[in-house]
């Protein structure tokens, strides 16, 4: 559900890189949310603690949120970082390790196609896109990104449209196999606990890097440099070891409390 390397710029200080503190924090909410999330989550379905709300539409919307925010904050972020290819490597590598351990150590409950393998696959599509979108007005990247998004985000489901608002039905001989769910056309027979296709999500993921020009287009970059809200930034920063870490740090400490229980 995140963005892996550091946020850094060179414009204010040629020989220093400069943090973008305030993005950082940004990204230690998120996380702080996604972690409390991930707790609920454990005690929901590992441990049986039944919570309603969480199980219907309030925790659908929780878990949307966290990952609307790590995909518009790393897609704003994308021009900050240097190194895109290992970036983008990275992250990619850090959704097959956590496949392949859901995998092998929770097959019920596995993770294939989820949000880290999608963010290094954007990333990693983005050096060659770049040159493309770099030539599209911000405003107009903005607007049409976000329009796009809201159209295909029924595509898993076979449909384009807003909500019940549906435009076209998509021919459903494209819903067929692995790489066919990795675009966005879900196969009938894919199980995935977290499952964040490459569409509509990679037009999110353009919003935020259309967000960013818009906000460099009016000069306000300056501003984010001097917000810092600690401990959240620091947390931001090292956001892509935290979550690999965070699950079975969590599930161990749930466990040790429940065994004191009688």
């Amino acid at each position: 559900m995140m963005e892996a390397a550091g946020l850094q710029n060179s414009t204010m200080q040629a020989a220093k890189p400069v943090r973008y503190e305030f993005l950082d924090a940004l990204r230690g909410i998120i996380l702080l949310s996604m972690i409390v999330y991930h707790t609920v989550w454990d005690l929901v379905n590992l441990f049986q603690i039944s919570l309603p709300w969480y199980q219907g539409q309030g925790g659908f919307l929780w878990q949307q949120s966290i990952c609307w925010g790590f995909i518009l904050l790393s897609g704003f972020c994308w021009s900050f970082g240097r190194r895109p290819l290992k970036r983008g490597l990275t992250v990619f590598a850090a959704g097959l390790l956590v496949t392949a351990v859901t995998v092998l150590l929770m097959p019920n409950d596995r993770i294939v196609f989820g949000v880290l393998t999608f963010l290094g696959s954007a990333m990693l599509l983005m050096i060659p896109c770049e040159k493309i979108l770099r030539k599209v007005p911000p405003m107009a990247g903005l607007v049409c990104s976000t329009i796009l998004f809201l159209l295909l985000l029924n595509l898993n489901t076979g449909s384009i449209g807003i909500g019940i608002w549906k435009l076209a039905a998509v021919p459903q001989q494209l819903y067929h196999g692995y790489f066919a769910t990795y675009l966005g056309f879900l196969d009938a027979g894919f199980y995935s606990a977290d499952y964040f296709p490459l569409l509509p999500w990679i037009l999110l993921f353009f919003v935020g890097y259309f967000l960013h020009r818009e906000v460099e287009k009016k000069g306000m970059e300056h501003r984010l440099l001097h917000v810092r809200m600690y401990p959240l930034n620091i947390l931001g920063k090292h956001s892509l070891i935290l979550y690999m870490l965070h699950q079975p740090v969590i599930y161990l400490l749930l466990a040790a409390v429940f065994r004191k229980i009688p």
